[in-house]
């Protein structure tokens, strides 16, 4: 068998794109590691990029590599079940960081909609662009209903969203450690806020308080920006 026809039979077997999901992340958690786990090393960034790279060499499409990594995306579930772990370990904790978590969150969800829709107001886009950049700081599937749902695109929402998470988890820990910020519990939570999974997974790098944290914030800031963001953005747009 030639290698363009073993290559045609494995790009359609469905376990060939997670196999090349699963291969890309570690070569790329092998590079983070070998750089002692440098922010600027990011290993969801690299493994991204690989798989992106290898789609557009192939010529293959979304779906065709999604029928097989959509294993890994069924694993996402039982992933952010696990984060009830270390947050029962850390539970004292987290309760007694509720009032500064709650005022952390309301002006952490605040700041990420309206500092991204007013730079992009005053860049002169169009409503259903700001639409869709708004809600950049929540999880994809959550900020993907919620542009639908207000006007916006939900494609555009999710490259915004991945975009978000990948700078936030790069710059989180040179940011911190420039500002002298030391509480795990306080970066964990910003980081979780403001990057949503792709936070997370940098924190569980760093410090379990810190993933406690970040899962917390991601999941609470999903629930407040669905709550607040239409009203935030008819006040901000309003005849935009």
């Amino acid at each position: 068998m030639s290698p363009f026809r073993l290559w045609v039979y494995l790009s359609t077997t469905p376990l060939f794109w997670l196999t090349v999901t699963l291969l890309c992340w570690l070569v790329a958690d092998d590079c983070a590691r070998r750089s002692k786990r440098n922010p600027l090393v990011n290993p969801v960034l690299l493994a991204i990029v690989m798989v992106a790279s290898l789609l557009y060499a192939t010529g293959t499409d979304y779906q065709t590599y999604f029928n097989g990594a959509q294993f890994v995306h069924f694993i996402l579930g039982p992933a952010t079940v696990a984060l009830g772990v270390p947050f029962y370990r850390n539970f004292g904790l987290v309760r007694r960081n509720v009032w500064p978590m709650l005022v952390a969150l309301l002006g952490g969800s605040l700041t990420a909609i309206v500092s991204a829709v007013g730079i992009a107001m005053l860049m002169g886009v169009p409503q259903p662009v700001l639409v869709s950049i708004a809600p950049k700081s929540v999880t994809a599937g959550v900020a993907m209903a919620i542009s639908q749902d207000l006007g916006g695109i939900p494609s555009l929402t999710a490259a915004m969203v991945m975009v978000t998470g990948v700078i936030g988890a790069v710059m989180v820990t040179p940011l911190f450690n420039a500002l002298k910020i030391k509480d795990f519990a306080a970066r964990g939570f910003a980081v979780g806020l403001a990057s949503h999974g792709i936070g997370i997974a940098r924190a569980l790098n760093v410090s379990p308080v810190a993933a406690v944290f970040a899962g917390i914030a991601m999941g609470m800031n999903a629930l407040v920006t669905a709550l607040i963001l239409p009203a935030v953005l008819k006040a901000l747009i309003g005849g935009h």
